[in-house]
């Protein structure tokens, strides 16, 4: 367990880690998920704090250090229309079913006490709004007048008020100001203490004054849903010249989802160049392809029944799927290939052959795929259980594949092979065809 006292540049906030025990250790063998969920009520009836939970990422990806996971950041160059439309987005989310934590980095009713110098009557007694400045910077501020040096270290000597002075606004009153003519002013004199409130701090990001919104996701809640339903907000609530944007790992999220489409097609089509060039065969990569669909059925299931959601990690276990899975079809079909070529046998008889040879192969590969990804699945080891979507997606996509394309893959083969008789057939009869029409078109010009 940690503390730091000023979290985010703030120093009325505070955080601190908790490291769990093993999960078999835990009580019930709670997740991480459901002892948040069981704390945040406790914590909630504690006076005087606002705590907000969250399970760290195992990669942070940008963004602050907020209070709550997810981010979505307002930029503008104008402060009080920033500072006016921030609250009323934040008040709008908190009242969204699929988000819980929500909260912000804006504090503008901190207490503060501005001093207005009344120049007309500073100037006629001889004192400048700069020499008001360097008064209140000495009593309150860190300016260093001298330094004391000794043997084995150096320490700078700092003026200020004392504790006492410090922690009094009337106080401000015993300041004295020597003017150009070397005369002591009352501070008071010359200026005039208005309380107002203001914010904490002006936090930016980039180049632009920013206020950042951050938020969690209730339990079985999607990050792309949570994402979709801000946006909505967002555009019904926020002025034109307010720019929100996603940080960290809803960014992240946003651009890594953006194009996993395109590359899932793109890794498919690649493959099948591939096999088409080593099998001189435009149908035989279909077949082997077609146990794919059912590997991503298998894992989206999977997901499914343990309330994963489909994220980053899961994605790439799909992706993953992909090269595990092809290989089942490979090994039969490059055995049934062999066989009709070399051995001249049908294709029922060279798939059927092949499905029983590699069996054996096939099962040891399998199995030594699923032994290496279940630990991840049942969220074993530290940190596993924000990869466990991506063990998931493997186990799941592996076993259903697995008992599927042992059956779907041999009937592929028969069919696209018929298939692809049925076309050669038909290119031959179309070239027979129009050698016959040339023969006779030949014949009438010769009897011509």
């Amino acid at each position: 367990m940690g503390g730091n006292p000023s979290f985010g540049g703030s120093l009325n906030q505070g955080r601190m880690f908790f490291r769990l025990k093993d999960k078999k250790d835990r009580v019930n063998h709670m997740s991480a998920t459901e002892i948040i969920q069981e704390l945040r009520p406790k914590l909630a009836q504690v006076p005087g704090i606002n705590a907000f939970l969250q399970i760290p990422p195992t990669i942070r990806i940008g963004g602050n250090l907020t209070k709550s996971q997810y981010q979505y950041a307002l930029q503008t160059p104008n402060l009080p229309e920033l500072y006016d439309s921030a609250p009323k987005l934040e008040a709008a989310l908190r009242n969204l079913p699929q988000l819980q934590d929500v909260t912000s980095d804006l504090q503008v009713k901190n207490p503060q006490l501005t001093i207005q110098v009344d120049r007309d009557k500073a100037y006629a007694l001889g004192v400048t709004p700069g020499q008001v400045t360097d008064a209140l910077y000495s009593a309150y501020g860190t300016r260093q007048v001298s330094t004391i040096y000794t043997p084995n270290n150096e320490y700078y000597v700092i003026t200020e008020l004392e504790p006492q002075y410090q922690n009094d606004p009337s106080e401000l009153s015993s300041l004295y100001i020597r003017s150009n003519a070397g005369k002591l002013i009352p501070l008071d004199t010359v200026s005039k203490l208005v309380p107002s409130v203001g914010p904490l701090t002006v936090n930016h990001l980039g180049q632009l004054p920013a206020v950042t919104i951050s938020f969690n996701l209730r339990p079985g809640v999607a990050l792309g849903d949570a994402t979709h339903v801000v946006q909505q907000q967002a555009q019904k609530i926020l002025p034109p010249d307010i720019v929100g944007t996603f940080q960290g790992t809803a960014q992240a999220f946003q651009q890594s989802f953006t194009g996993m489409g395109l590359l899932l097609v793109a890794a498919v089509l690649v493959i099948y160049i591939i096999l088409g060039i080593l099998y001189e065969s435009f149908v035989h990569p279909l077949t082997i392809l077609s146990g794919l669909p059912s590997a991503g059925v298998g894992a989206l299931l999977t997901l499914l029944i343990f309330h994963q959601e489909l994220n980053l990690y899961s994605f790439v276990g799909i992706i993953m799927l992909i090269g595990i899975v092809k290989k089942n079809a490979i090994m039969m079909i490059d055995f049934a290939l062999e066989a009709e070529r070399t051995e001249g046998k049908s294709p029922e008889e060279s798939i059927y052959q092949g499905a029983l040879v590699r069996f054996r192969p096939i099962m040891m590969t399998t199995m030594a795929a699923l032994m290496g990804t279940l630990p991840i699945a049942i969220g074993f080891g530290t940190g596993a259980e924000s990869r466990r979507g991506l063990g998931l997606a493997v186990v799941g996509g592996l076993l259903f594949s697995q008992l599927v394309t042992l059956y779907i893959t041999p009937v592929y083969y028969v069919y696209l092979d018929r298939l692809q008789r049925a076309f050669q057939d038909w290119n031959e009869r179309r070239k027979a065809r129009a050698v016959t029409h040339l023969d006779e078109a030949a014949l009438l010009g010769h009897h011509d």
